[in-house]
């Protein structure tokens, strides 16, 4: 359905733009294809550079550090112009919902070891196309949808093609939102998982607000062209500022994390979109009173100065009562989904306590180790109950890959043999919803779940150092 939705939108704005070409309406027409052309190719380069980070990583431990020759080299080289070509075509985001599907089919039918290897590589390339198509949705489906609103009011005529392009690109504002929000919670064990009429409602909730944000957009557009750039560019720089204060935890850089900001700054000035856990409600009710009050002034604007000979006042008002019903109805799609089918329960209500577990966690006793323990995604099989909850002493047993190394080596102990499995030590915080955990950020840690799923009978565990709890860094071990 994903994939529909991505050949919809972007073949429905090729096709528009060929219209206004064949109409030799040329300034539409750059336009149209400048915002489909543009995020394209941003989107293609970041999804390139991914692919080439892993494929040079994965070719240089399997002992491609020396010059290939024979099958292996002319495999290697194929791959490497396939990609190249895929990517040229503007069609990476194809070929990775094509390998995410295959992985998924995969994971259902190969035996058990082999289908949790097949599920953490699903799981990893649906991060990555969700993150690709969230991008290049406010990129080019955004200002898509903007553009072609506002030509319609110009015009006071609505053609089937712009209608569809619109409608093409409001489904993949919406959908991509749901869509991001719903793999990220499937990757988190301490998240419920989002169901699916929970995501049908969200859809429901972002394609109504954002419908009533580019429909005030394109009113006001059409009569104030530059004082539109001039409130867009304002708006923007708020939203980025206000996200920047609120100190987000996604990247591992300070510069990453600020454009990360500016990212989504974009993303907020068409609709909400929670970058940091805590009070998000709080946050929430003040971005829809801001969005509510900056749709009144604009539409009423528009009201103000329109051009009466262009558009009579019956459909001037009944365009004005599109906006205000479009943006109620999102907000009550907006209770429904937290009241009824938020996957913690009703949001609302006094029981809720934004999390999965219900009782307290134990205390921590003075010397034991205090890293926060996470498990591998929730639909993989994983060790029982009994083999996890060992001793606290008992985690220093297994073998990490990732480790601090102490002061003075600890006084051997004769301990029983573990059937554990492996456990990767991240000597780092833990990131919070809702970004992902560094295991689906940084690309060098996949690698290394990946090869331990692959070798281990058993999944592996990863444990992030809670903030706090003092430890001197001396040295890092990074051996499997």
């Amino acid at each position: 359905c994903a994939l529909l939705v991505c050949f919809a939108d972007g073949a429905s704005d090729l096709w528009l733009a060929a219209h206004y070409y064949v109409r030799g309406q040329r300034w539409w027409f750059g336009l149209t294809l400048l915002f489909v052309l543009l995020p394209s190719l941003v989107v293609q380069m970041l999804s390139l550079r991914w692919f080439v980070y892993d494929f040079a990583a994965s070719t240089k431990d399997s002992g491609g550090g020396t010059k290939d020759s024979g099958p292996r080299g002319c495999c290697r080289l194929c791959v490497w112009l396939l990609q190249g070509l895929i990517h040229l075509l503007q069609l990476g985001q194809v070929w990775r919902y094509l390998r995410t599907l295959y992985l998924g089919l995969q994971s259902r039918w190969q035996a058990e070891h082999r289908r949790r290897h097949f599920y953490w590589r699903m799981m990893f390339e649906s991060a990555d196309i969700s993150m690709l198509r969230l991008l290049e949705a406010f990129l080019k489906s955004a200002p898509q949808l903007v553009l072609q609103l506002s030509i319609m009011v110009q015009q006071n005529s609505i053609e089937p093609l712009q209608g569809l392009s619109a409608s093409a690109s409001l489904v993949s504002l919406a959908w991509m939102i749901a869509s991001y929000q719903k793999v990220l919670r499937d990757s988190r064990e301490d998240k419920m998982p989002m169901s699916y009429k929970g995501a049908v409602v969200q859809i429901l909730w972002h394609l109504f607000t954002i419908a009533a944000r580019a429909i005030a957009f394109a009113l006001f557009a059409s009569v104030f062209q530059l004082y539109f750039g001039i409130f867009i560019v304002t708006h923007w720089c708020i939203m980025t500022f206000w996200i920047i204060q609120g100190e987000t935890d996604f990247c591992m850089s300070k510069w990453e994390e600020i454009i990360y900001n500016m990212v989504v700054g974009i993303i907020y000035i068409f609709c909400w979109f929670n970058v940091k856990e805590g009070r998000s409600r709080y946050r929430m009710c003040i971005y829809y009173i801001l969005t509510l009050s900056e749709n009144a002034a604009l539409t009423i604007l528009w009201f103000l100065y329109y051009d009466r000979k262009a558009t009579s006042d019956f459909n001037a008002l009944i365009l004005i009562c599109v906006v205000s019903s479009s943006f109620a109805l999102g907000i009550f799609f907006m209770f429904i989904y937290y009241c009824l089918l938020h996957p913690n329960g009703p949001i609302f209500s006094h029981r809720s306590v934004g999390c999965i577990f219900r009782q307290e966690p134990p205390p921590v006793v003075p010397g034991s180790p205090v890293e926060a323990v996470t498990s591998p995604p929730r639909s993989l099989p994983r060790t029982t109950g009994g083999e996890r909850d060992g001793a606290p002493g008992e985690r220093d047993s297994c073998v990490p890959v990732f480790q601090v190394r102490p002061c003075a080596p600890p006084a051997p102990a004769a301990r029983a043999p573990r059937t554990e499995g492996p456990v990767i030590r991240i000597d780092l915080p833990r990131k919070k919803y809702p970004a992902w955990d560094a295991h689906f950020i940084d690309r060098r840690l996949r690698k290394t779940i990946l090869a331990l799923e692959y070798a281990s009978p058993t999944t592996p565990r990863l444990q992030y150092r809670t903030p706090g709890a003092p430890q001197e860094v001396l040295e890092y071990e990074t051996t499997v």
